[in-house]
């Protein structure tokens, strides 16, 4: 049977209280804190990280299809699966596609890799999932969405098997973005969550858990999407789930995730459950999708590998509503837009996605970017290919204000780090307090949108100081 073989998360470091936010606008605040995408980040580059933290331990030679879902692409036209594939050095033959436009379209992702490896087009399919959804200021919409990405790795035999998968489709208008609306909108909730969430989590609930021949009773947990703190529970009385089954849904300490909340939810459930548990799973959006899944074998965390306990417990708080703002780019004002080339973007994907330098055959010194001639002992042309390590530690920096024409009162960060496994990198730093900054201080490559140039998303490696639990 197909089942899921590795999962993996990605929490922002930053979180804002939803009492900064009510107080910023002076309207009430809905109890916790909700997760923040820094400036540089998005939904794809969040779903990166998801990835990298799924892979660990795994062989991504073997894996045949990259799957991504969201409703925040960043592009409107352009596949993301192929640039995710490329950061995480897959193969060139590898299938990629993209599941838009629906917040169930995680499982929507995760039934289409089950059929593919069902019917032998694929070993096994990699599914990306990350939101980053926008939300009109001065609104209770900024206060209930969160940030963040999840993954699963789909293959036959062994992990958590999927016993049943079932479908229901509800038409009715509940949340929406137009192509040209910047923020997202939504029907009266209440009639919403009566007529056409709980209904439908319900049915697709009922109709899986009747496929597999499972009783409410002997499910280890239910995973259940929602987009507010308590409408899951009614689904779950519905559906005979007791509230000790219940799952949470992080949304006091992380809000509504969109796509990425049932796979963060069950990242977080795999990776404490026994063999033997069973687990349902049901995600909403314009219908429901429903997935029984029975661990035969644990997926315990290998070494290396965070786990979403761990990305919620390394936390930033940002100091105030302010610095939300500016995360979000919601004012407006004049940019500076460095230049850069598509062809030059292209050209070099290998060394700047998935991030390759060379190594002198007879020094051994490894060298990025790769040159022609060794900087060691001088050799021409007698270098290999060799994939950079991605963590390492501070060898020098600077502390810059001016950035992009402009000063700035905190400096920014670039370090030239020396990598483990060989060679030293010049970066930007994110994520970090530019006072904590020293030389030797331990450091991890994170992957990140560098700028806008020319109307696209150029994307590359910063660094950050390494979160705990690595």
């Amino acid at each position: 049977m197909v089942g899921i073989i590795a999962c993996g998360a990605y929490v922002p470091l930053h979180r804002l209280g939803r009492q900064e936010m009510g107080q910023a606008w002076g309207i009430p605040a809905v109890p916790g804190e909700r997760s923040v995408a820094n400036a540089d980040e998005d939904s794809l580059t969040m779903a990166v990280t998801a990835s990298l933290e799924c892979l660990v331990g795994q062989d991504p030679t073997s894996i045949d299809a990259v799957y991504f879902a969201t409703t925040t692409s960043p592009y409107a036209e352009k596949q993301c699966a192929s640039i995710i594939a490329s950061a995480l050095d897959l193969r060139k033959d590898v299938f990629t596609a993209d599941f838009t436009d629906s917040l169930r379209s995680a499982t929507a992702a995760m039934r289409a890799a089950r059929d593919a490896i069902e019917s032998g087009s694929a070993r096994s399919v990699l599914v990306a999932a990350a939101d980053c959804r926008p939300a009109e200021p001065e609104t209770m919409w900024e206060q209930l969405l969160g940030d963040g990405a999840g993954a699963v790795l789909l293959a036959k035999d062994g992990g958590a098997t999927i016993r049943a998968a079932k479908s229901v489709s509800n038409e009715m208008l509940g949340q929406w973005r137009r192509s040209g609306d910047r923020y997202v909108r939504a029907f009266e909730p209440k009639l919403e969550t009566e007529y056409a969430y709980v209904r439908s989590v319900a049915q697709a609930g009922k109709l899986a858990l009747q496929e597999a021949g499972v009783e409410p009773k002997d499910l280890a947990k239910a995973v259940i999407s929602a987009g507010d703190p308590r409408s899951h529970q009614t689904a779950a009385r519905a559906l005979g789930v007791e509230m000790p089954q219940l799952q949470d849904t992080l949304f006091l300490m992380l809000g509504g995730l969109g796509t990425a909340q049932v796979p963060i939810m069950l990242t977080s459930v795999l990776e404490m459950a026994k063999a033997g548990d069973k687990i349902l799973v049901v995600n909403h959006g314009d219908g429901a999708d429903a997935l029984v899944l029975e661990v035969a074998q644990p997926l315990t965390p290998p070494p290396g590998k965070r786990t979403v306990q761990q990305y919620m417990m390394t936390k930033k708080a940002l100091p105030n509503y302010d610095a939300y703002v500016a995360f979000r780019h919601l004012m407006d004002r004049e940019r500076f837009v460095p230049k850069t080339s598509p062809v030059t973007y292209w050209r070099d994907a290998k060394l700047e996605l998935a991030l390759y330098g060379a190594r002198c055959r007879k020094c051994g010194i490894v060298q990025y970017p790769p040159p022609r001639v060794c900087g060691e002992c001088y050799a021409k042309d007698d270098l290999e290919t060799v994939k950079l390590g991605r963590k390492g530690s501070v060898f020098t920096f600077t502390l810059d204000h001016l950035v992009g024409g402009g000063y700035m009162n905190v400096p920014v960060p670039r370090l030239v780090i020396d990598l483990e496994g060989g060679g030293r990198i010049f970066l930007e730093m994110t994520d970090g307090d530019p006072k904590d900054v020293k030389i030797g201080m331990p450091v991890e490559l994170t992957f990140r949108c560098l700028h806008e140039g020319t109307a696209f998303h150029n994307y590359y490696w910063k660094c950050q100081p390494v979160r705990v639990g690595a």
